[in-house]
């Protein structure tokens, strides 16, 4: 593991964290209110928080070392971008699919999820790859 790595990981679980909180703590606050039969207790949730963060560190750090991996000599916005759109067919839209297949969220409030931490993980994507803007390796040829 490199300086670059930890770093990166940590900037992007401070970053994941913030934008977790905006899409699901202020953006989607209000739908979830009128969901509480679907959710824990917010005082039962706050007993969970350090498994969140887990989560979160373990995330961020796979994000990071799965761009740094594949980062290539070109321009870095879009490579961001497309990583994030990567990550987001990847994870963010099957995963909220089940979850409404399992769960009886509405679709309104599904598709909401979707759009926002899709959008977060374009950004986070975007970070990362500014983050890592000026060391990746050149295109191999053949």
């Amino acid at each position: 593991m490199n300086k670059k790595l930890i770093v990166a990981w940590i900037v992007l679980f401070v970053a994941w964290m913030i934008g977790s909180f905006v899409v699901h703590g202020v953006l989607l606050h209000s739908d979830y209110m009128q969901l509480t039969s679907l959710f824990r207790p917010e005082a039962d949730q706050q007993k969970y928080f350090p498994l969140m963060i887990l989560a979160h560190l373990i995330l961020s750090g796979a994000f990071v070392w799965i761009y740094a991996r594949g980062a290539e000599a070109k321009p870095w916005m879009t490579q961001g971008v497309r990583f994030g759109v990567a990550v987001v067919f990847l994870t963010t839209v099957p995963t909220y699919i089940i979850y409404f297949v399992v769960q009886p969220m509405p679709g309104d409030v599904v598709i909401k999820q979707i759009v926002y931490d899709g959008v977060l993980m374009v950004i986070l994507g975007t970070l990362v790859a500014w983050l890592y803007r000026n060391t990746a390796a050149p295109p191999r040829v053949g």
